[in-house]
């Protein structure tokens, strides 16, 4: 062995042949640098998609932000393009609609209680438990890019864990998953909870909501899907000031509800025509149906109309479309929101409706059932503070945030801004009572406590007020009460928002 260089005994500084004596590396300028880290302690840059969906995560559980305000802005923040939007759109909104379902999966994957968990690990969990499940995104990405992606955010050691936790994960699919958790629930709501990821006190609010007005229990199994599907875009062209032709010519589709709508389904909606300038308006098309009843109904004395009010106007969706229908009538609109900020959202709604027609103020809407504002107006939209179980498809995180305590609190106030907007209206006027819940506390049973309390109100056939503003196939949304009726449109219906509706008069 004497005369040979020694295994390794080659100094740093020099370049490594092989045995036909080639230079090792020879693309490589200089000596070869080595890393210090083990590769499993590398990081990898995370897929930017993903990033912004994990920080949306973040914003929401650590900082309960709302997901449709973030994510606008981390989008535009990472400069994301349409594809790369879209993906992470799907991924931080189907995480938190699912969140329900992915917890109950992970929770028995976790030697622990998932409270117990660092908050950013189980958001990058969902995150992958998403991909892995709901998503056609191939297995081996969902892993290999969440796994990166904790490593870069959180640290080496938490997406080992992550690592293996989502691997069992994958191991079944999501129909397996849901047969296993399912079959171990010990009641039907408990059942459809973790199907359908919905809180199991809010399956049984909407079961009951259902039979409330005058639906068949059955269909709550598809009430739950349509919470779960991402609504499409609508647009309103505001009556008299916009139109839709720009928009149909950018690839948006006629409304299926009523006149003046459409719905958008790609690409940035700001670059529609008419979006920018306010005569053309995102809004859900069951927002659209209330603003038009109330504005169309008939006064039941055929006196004067000229003086409306929105009690409860922000963020100024149906104040603008009140607003311009109040143009074409020479009408003048009182849009209240006693929120300083969201004041000024109503006043940026309706700055494209003819200014001198409109005003802003700023009080509380109980403010209203003072003396000075006895018999002011002549319609009154009264857009009552809810708890929103009708939008969950539109805000995801909501579900998880909502508790049935909240329940008696909103409805004590949704009773006292009713009676004060019934001071406000006149002998013969009307009032447009709307929320964005199907809950039967927050609906009929509101209505008919009002009704209770005030002997001279009387409730009028919403539902063919509505049938006067929507196209004729529209599946019938009135049930009747008492002498009138009241209206509950449905997402997986009427493919709106589940709002609410019951008009009612003054009478002498």
């Amino acid at each position: 062995m004497s005369g040979q260089e020694p295994r390794g005994g080659y100094r740093d500084n020099e370049p490594r042949r092989n045995a036909q004596g080639r230079t090792r590396n020879r693309g490589q300028a200089g000596p070869r640098q080595y890393s210090q880290s083990a590769p499993g302690q590398r990081k990898r840059q995370a897929d930017p998609a993903r990033l912004v969906a994990f920080k949306v995560l973040r914003e929401v559980s650590g900082s309960d932000a709302y997901a449709n305000l973030v994510l606008p802005k981390m989008i535009r923040e990472y400069q994301l393009d349409r594809r790369d939007a879209g993906f992470a759109t799907e991924l931080a909104y189907g995480a938190l609609r699912g969140q329900g379902f992915y917890d109950a999966i992970l929770g028995t994957l976790v030697d622990r209680p998932l409270a117990e968990l660092d908050p950013a690990i189980l958001d990058a969990l969902r995150l992958g438990a998403h991909q892995l499940l709901a998503m056609r995104v191939p297995k081996h990405a969902a892993l290999d890019e969440t796994v990166s992606l904790a490593r870069a955010q959180i640290g080496a050691g938490p997406s080992g864990l992550i690592n293996a936790v989502l691997r069992r994960v994958s191991a079944q699919e999501a129909q397996d998953w849901t047969q296993q958790l399912a079959g171990a629930a010990s009641s039907e709501s408990e059942r459809l909870s973790i199907e359908h990821s919905h809180p199991d006190w809010i399956v049984r609010a909407l079961r009951g909501a259902l039979i409330a007005h005058g639906r068949d229990a059955s269909e709550i199994e598809a009430l739950l899907e349509a919470d779960n599907l991402a609504p499409l875009v609508n647009l309103v062209a505001l009556p008299g000031l916009g139109d839709l032709s720009g928009a149909l010519e950018a690839g948006a589709e006629p409304g299926s509800l009523l006149a003046d709508s459409a719905t958008y389904k790609h690409g940035d909606v700001a670059r529609v025509p008419g979006v920018k300038e306010g005569t053309v308006r995102v809004q859900d098309a069951g927002s659209q149906v209330m603003a038009r009843a109330l504005a169309s109904v008939a006064l039941p004395d055929d006196g004067e109309d000229r003086y409306w009010l929105d009690l409860c106007a922000g963020p100024g969706g149906k104040a603008a479309l009140l607003g311009a229908i109040a143009v074409q009538r020479d009408a003048r609109l009182t849009a209240n929101e006693p929120t300083a900020h969201r004041a000024r959202l109503v006043a940026n709604s309706l700055d494209a409706v003819p200014h001198g027609y409109w005003m802003v103020t700023e009080q509380d809407g109980r403010d209203f059932g003072g003396e000075d504002y006895a018999g002011d107006y002549d319609r009154i939209m009264v857009d009552a503070p809810c708890s929103g179980l009708g939008a969950l498809r539109r805000r995801p995180e909501s579900r998880w945030r909502k508790a049935p305590r909240d329940i008696p609190e909103l409805t004590a106030l949704q009773g006292e801004l009713l009676d004060a907007a019934f001071n406000a209206v006149r002998v013969g006027g009307v009032i447009g009572f709307v929320t964005c819940s199907p809950h039967q506390a927050e609906t009929r049973l509101v209505v008919e406590d009002f009704l209770k309390r005030h002997e001279n109100a009387a409730l009028l056939d919403t539902g063919a007020a509505v049938t006067d503003v929507v196209y004729p196939q529209t599946p019938a949304a009135g049930h009747a009460l008492g002498e009138g009726s009241t209206v509950q449109l449905w997402p997986h219906i009427h493919g709106t928002d589940a709002m609410f509706m019951a008009i009612l008069t003054k009478k002498a």
